[in-house]
């Protein structure tokens, strides 16, 4: 019943006046909404909060907010800085900068430390002890979005070379006896994270296209037909990006630039796959059918319930990220699984247009003829044809597997085991500055910071207790807690006195897991000592960029052990769905999970003894699960349906030989083409992105070459009949 629904879908999208009505109707929808919708550049939000409002380090800013308004504001920290260390004249000129910053404000400038008004000795006081190093405060309004403070930072630097000869944020840090000055503090550090996004968008968009043709042309040796996948794929990101944009501009989404760069390698890497499925059989077909329209007909019926089924999978496991609680994660759902699902669409819909239009044209020059085609072909050239043989290298990789299912069982175990070891290992990090490059302004003023102050005073903890007016002691139990470098005198709130703020200094990088490791301590503390003085351990509140980090870490924890097991879940039932068998179900997500793990593990070897880094980002496991996971299941669902179609024609034996030899070239294809996509990513100066691109490389390389040709196939084999348990798969015994 299926087949002749599909036949009827292929002759409407691909027959001779549906493929024209087809490619008119996505014509006019693209062009529709590129004129009528907004552009997804225009409401994209990389300042969007990753914590909810009942967080606790959200709630004791707002506390803070509230209590101490002179502190409300994002910082900005202009690191100064000569090697020789600072003169007369540059401390007098950072009071003329002070002067002119309160005289002349930067849109979105809060408030400035009068500097001008302090005599040069206290001035003197507050540079670093070798002298070299002057910190000046700007807080800027934290309402401001990242492009508002770029903006602003640029008004900056044009008022400090008015002011200093030597344009000394045009300076390098290396430099000797020249004044630098670099922008840094969680203010800085956020208008170089959305210009490492921002300017990665062009070139990543760019990068991924011409890797893509390149494989294309490369693997199939045709102008023709590698322009078809990304037509295909092209049209689709021009629709999905401004409903994306629509949705963004309507509040029921948010997104931001990291969204888009991941959705632009999903969409080129993912789309190209399901565009090839069907590529490939409607090429295998055109041997054996003389007419093009017949052979696509029997292409798109034998393909289209595994591409849907493949594009469900993926968008329904992406659509689980918002369960989610942490803001990055939960605004990857909406954008990554319609990017999927338009995908689909186009690949069900304007890759059959396309083919119908240019039939066996697609694949030129070599052009796939029956054998009665080439016969007369060659006998007009007064030649003789050469029969059509097809590659049978994975035949002869299913055979093996089918035949030593042992051997090959126990090879790639002990191979992905090996790997996935080293997954035990991983350490990780929700260190910001860490994944960015060390010439970056913020960093390389973070640099300064540490080496001539202490890490700490990048971004100090706020403590704000309520202590109803009882002296307390808890200045002194600060002090002597492990991990803190230095704490405030207490500061009573001008609003009601019963607040008093204490200021942190934190002894470790305040981004660093050892950083956030004290917050919890610190609260210890602070609710043992108002406990001790009759005080409700309630009134405590812990702000600042270090105690964010600490509930951003507890919260992506808590994600992924709601969000790994629903996906399994998901896509366990999907398959069950599908294949009807319970045992493949269990064995194909098991094979799956194992490929993930190994990816992890060989990721963490390249990166750590490789690379050099000491650490992995803290998202990496999360996003890496969700399309290492699901993509890698699409390839077991395209081998597996063939596997079940010939069983039951044909033994068990040679039922994988021909599942695996026929889908074993498209596969590979496919495999090395969304590999690279994800590859792209490790090109980008973004860390975070860098690790999230090589460890998805890896998972999808290794389902690919390992666990989809070897590895299913001996498990499918060694099971026998119990593949198909409890239906019945195979007719014929082997």
């Amino acid at each position: 019943m299926s087949h002749g629904i599909f036949s009827k879908v292929a002759n409407a999208v691909g027959g001779k006046r549906g493929r024209w009505i087809t490619l008119a109707i996505w014509i006019l929808i693209v062009v529709a909404l590129q004129v009528f919708l907004p552009k997804s550049a225009d409401y994209k939000d990389d300042a969007a909060p990753d914590l909810a409002a009942s967080e606790p380090s959200v709630v004791a800013q707002k506390v803070m907010d509230e209590q101490f308004p002179m502190g409300e504001g994002t910082p900005a920290l202009i690191t100064w800085f000569r090697s020789t260390g600072l003169t007369n004249v540059d401390l007098a000129q950072i009071q003329e900068f002070a002067k002119e910053l309160q005289q002349s404000p930067l849109d979105h400038q809060k408030t400035v430390v009068p500097y001008d008004k302090m005599p040069l000795p206290v001035l003197k006081q507050q540079v670093s002890k070798d002298g070299t190093t002057f910190i000046q405060t700007v807080l800027m309004d934290s309402a401001a979005t990242s492009d508002e403070l770029k903006t602003s930072f640029e008004e900056l630097e044009k008022t400090a070379n008015g002011i200093f000869a030597d344009k000394p944020f045009d300076q390098k840090v290396s430099s000797k006896d020249t004044l630098t000055a670099r922008t840094t503090g969680p203010a800085g550090i956020g208008v170089d994270a959305t210009e490492l996004f921002s300017d990665a968008d062009v070139s990543l968009l760019i990068g991924t296209v011409l890797l893509v043709l390149i494989f294309l042309l490369v693997i199939y040796r045709s102008p023709i037909l590698a322009f078809i996948p990304l037509i295909a794929v092209g049209f689709a990101y021009l629709a999905v990006t401004p409903i994306i944009a629509l949705l963004g501009k309507e509040g029921v989404i948010t997104y931001g630039s990291q969204g888009l760069s991941i959705m632009t390698v999903l969409l080129f890497g993912a789309g190209t796959d399901y565009c090839l499925f069907l590529i490939a059989r409607f090429r295998s077909q055109l041997h054996h059918d003389e007419n093009r329209y017949t052979a696509f007909k029997k292409a798109f019926s034998n393909t289209a319930g595994a591409i849907a089924l493949s594009g469900f999978t993926v968008m329904a496991a992406l659509l689980i990220l918002l369960v989610a609680k942490y803001g990055s994660i939960h605004n990857f759902a909406v954008p990554f699984s319609l990017s999927i699902l338009i995908m689909m669409i186009s690949s069900l819909t304007l890759v059959p247009a396309l083919l119908g239009i240019f039939g066996r044209i697609s694949f030129w020059p070599f052009v796939p003829r029956t054998e009665e085609m080439s016969r007369v072909r060659a006998a007009k050239k007064g030649k003789t044809a050469k029969p059509h043989r097809e590659n049978r290298f994975w035949h002869r990789v299913g055979e093996m597997s089918a035949k030593h299912p042992i051997k090959t069982f126990v090879i790639t175990i002990l191979i992905l085991g090996g790997c996935a070891i080293f997954a035990t290992q991983v350490k990780y990090t929700y260190d910001t500055l860490s994944t960015f490059p060390k010439d970056m302004p913020s960093r390389e003023g973070f640099t300064l910071i540490s080496d001539h102050f202490g890490a700490g005073q990048l971004a100090p903890v706020n403590l704000i207790v309520k202590t109803n007016g009882e002296k307390t002691d808890l200045r002194t139990n600060l002090e002597k807690e492990d991990g803190v470098a230095n704490v405030s005198v207490g500061i009573p709130s001008t609003k009601n006195r019963d607040y008093v703020m204490y200021t942190i200094e934190l002894a470790d990088n305040p981004y660093s897991n050892a950083a956030m490791d004290v917050i919890p301590d610190i609260r210890e503390v602070a609710e043992t000592t108002l406990s001790d003085a009759g005080i409700s351990k309630n009134n405590v509140w812990i702000a600042g960029q270090t105690a964010t980090q600490y509930d951003s870490r507890a919260v992506t924890k808590q994600d992924e052990a709601l969000i790994i097991p629903l996906v399994i879940g998901l896509i366990a039932l999907l398959l069950l769905v599908y294949l009807r068998s319970v045992t493949a179900m269990v064995y194909l997500v098991a094979t799956v999970l194992l490929s993930f793990f190994s990816a992890l593990g060989l990721g963490w070897l390249i990166i750590h003894y490789v690379m050099g880094a000491d650490a992995i980002a803290g998202l990496i496991p999360i996003y890496a699960f969700v399309f290492i996971v699901a993509l890698g299941e699409d390839y077991n669902i395209f081998m597996i349906s063939s596997i079940w179609k010939k069983s039951r024609e044909l033994s068990l034996r040679e039922a994988i030989t021909e599942g695996v030899g026929q889908t074993g070239g498209v596969i590979t294809s496919a495999g090395i083409i969304l590999a690279g996509t994800f590859a792209v990513l490790t090109t980008l100066p973004i860390q975070l992105l860098v690790q999230f691109g090589l460890i998805t490389a890896i998972g999808v390389l290794l389902d690919t070459f390992i666990v989809r040709p070897f590895l299913v196939p001996a498990i499918t084999m060694l099971l026998g009949k119990w593949a198909f348990w409890p239906g019945k798969g195979h007719k014929k015994e082997h």
